[in-house]
């Protein structure tokens, strides 16, 4: 009786388990390897010419945000700059004004004083009237007219002191010193010619006092 065999005695399971694959690669499509062609190629030119758009585009808006940033940032520093500056500037500035003002009320209040007095003392110099005295009252009619023109010369003098506008050493001195003439005779007066009209104004008073001295010394001559 022959003997029988199985075909696949004669098969070698492992060396075609290793082969398999190898076998298999050998089969791939060789298009997966290819060269581009040439719509691939203009695709990808495409492509990338539309991201370098895109990239643009992007860097153009954030230039321009970056710009808005900056000029945002650039009015936030004016705004604490100006504003420290103004509270500085205005603080001071009130400071100073309030001062002034001060000043000029306290000095306003002491030359509207001062021009009531001048008034009084220029009222009772203009009202002396040497032609209406009588013999009786010639002396006191005198000491009357003597003390009204030495407190206006007081005053004058006092008044000389507070406002330097009255020595004529401020810019509108000539004008404010016009104003001031019309307003008193003395202003217009210098120191000599005010000591001239007090020596005129006293002398009948010496001529009176020499005259009884002269009597007096006849008297005393007469009984001896």
């Amino acid at each position: 009786m022959a003997a029988q065999y199985d075909a696949t005695e004669f098969v070698d399971a492992d060396f075609e388990a290793q082969k398999t694959p190898y076998a298999s690669s050998s089969m791939r499509p060789f298009s997966s390897q290819r060269a581009p062609s040439r719509e691939e190629v203009d695709s990808k030119v495409a492509e990338a010419q539309q991201k370098l758009a895109e990239l643009k585009r992007s860097q153009e808006e954030l230039e321009r945000e970056r710009s808005a940033l900056e000029e945002l940032r650039r009015r936030q520093m004016e705004l604490h700059t100006g504003r420290d500056e103004a509270v500085q500037s205005l603080t001071r500035g009130l400071g100073l004004l309030e001062e002034a003002e001060f000043n000029s009320r306290r000095d306003a209040e002491q030359m509207a004083k001062t021009i009531a007095d001048f008034r009084e003392a220029l009222t009772k110099v203009q009202g002396i009237r040497e032609e209406s005295w009588t013999k009786d009252s010639y002396n006191v009619e005198l000491t009357r007219a003597l003390t009204a023109i030495e407190n206006a010369r007081m005053e004058w003098n006092s008044a000389r002191l507070k406002f330097s506008v009255l020595n004529g050493t401020m810019p509108e001195a000539n004008t404010a010193k016009k104003s001031t003439d019309a307003i008193s005779p003395l202003g217009a007066q210098s120191m000599g010619q005010l000591f001239k009209l007090g020596l005129a104004l006293t002398w009948p008073l010496a001529s009176v006092a020499l005259l009884a001295l002269a009597v007096l010394l006849i008297v005393l001559f007469s009984r001896g």
